[in-house]
């Protein structure tokens, strides 16, 4: 089998070691764009392994966040379904306009094909699993459904895939070729039953899941808006402010009133590294995505990343 990728900030001197995770990280996942949440120390290891089509990584690392632009997603050479399984630490995956939070004991799903964010705000042990997207083209709708959501690992198909991907990375440096494309394989056909049940899961759940949705599509359609409120919200839904708490209560973003300050916080940042608008003010960007005021800003946007909007954006290619 092929020899495992191994990368460590062991022996980097303290100041470089920033810059150079975030280098390290853009040439293992194909050019991904990585912030440490404004951190001038870093610490980070990352060991990866293959198993036939299935690649696994292990990445222990301080906080940091990964994004993967529209931009990169298109040129992306190979399509992966990528899962993430916390062995410590959380993790925040943002994808198709859902938001979906993991731990230790379960996983989420993504698709390197498109645009997605992933933070991990706190110091992190986490298994990556890349999944060729081809293996699924016949179960498109199941995948689409189940990205950016908590698919599980608590309990049926779900946990037998977990812990085969966890053995599986283990065992990796004791197993031949042909073992370990057997064991690839296997964890192809757990992730695929796993997304079948997640596809059946009974009513209540499933119709929390859409409310979810479609509380999403609605604050990305309106977060330019300062007026978007729980409220308006409820109004244009037909639906009580309790029924909006509810369903968010039952998911993994937290309160909607704190979800729609995150995504503002986010579409931000995007435009703060963004080239195409340098020569417009932080306050202008963060007006333009619905804050009321610079000051609200800065203290949502310290919270969020740890840093000034100017920091931020002094820390930017060309900034």
């Amino acid at each position: 089998m092929p020899a495992p990728h191994h990368f460590s900030t062991d022996h980097v001197a303290p100041r470089e070691r920033a810059p150079q995770w975030c280098e390290w990280i853009g040439r293992h996942f194909g050019g991904l764009q990585t912030d440490l949440y404004g951190d001038t120390d870093f610490d980070g290891r990352l060991q990866a392994a293959q198993a036939g089509e299935v690649i696994l990584t292990r990445l222990e690392a301080d906080r940091h966040r990964v994004l993967r632009s529209d931009d990169q997603a298109r040129r992306s050479e190979a399509g992966y379904l990528k899962i993430i399984a916390p062995w410590q630490g959380r993790a925040q995956v943002e994808q198709h306009g859902r938001s979906a939070c993991v731990q230790e004991g379960g996983w989420a799903i993504y698709d390197t094909t498109r645009h997605y964010a992933v933070a991990n705000p706190d110091r992190s042990d986490h298994l990556i699993v890349m999944l060729p997207l081809h293996r699924f083209a016949g179960s498109a709708a199941q995948t689409a459904a189940a990205l950016a959501r908590h698919v599980g690992g608590a309990a049926g198909i779900s946990r037998v895939a977990l812990q085969a991907m966890r053995s599986t990375y283990q065992e990796l440096p004791h197993m031949g070729a042909e073992a370990a494309h057997g064991a690839g394989e296997l964890i192809l056909q757990l992730v695929q039953l796993s997304l079948q049940e997640a596809a059946g899961r009974p009513g209540p759940e499933a119709r929390r899941a859409a409310l979810q949705d479609r509380i999403r599509l609605l604050v990305r359609q309106q977060l330019r808006d300062p007026a978007l409120s729980l409220a308006r919200i409820a109004g244009a839904l037909q639906c009580s402010k309790r029924q909006l708490h509810h369903a968010f209560s039952a998911g993994d973003d937290g309160t909607l009133a704190g979800y729609i300050v995150r995504q503002r916080i986010e579409a931000c940042m995007r435009d703060l590294r963004s080239p195409a608008h340098a020569h417009r003010t932080a306050t202008e960007i963060a007006l333009g995505w619905g804050f009321n005021s610079s000051a609200h800003f800065s203290r949502a946007f310290r919270q969020h990343t740890g840093e000034a909007p100017s920091a931020f954006r002094q820390r930017q290619p060309g900034g």
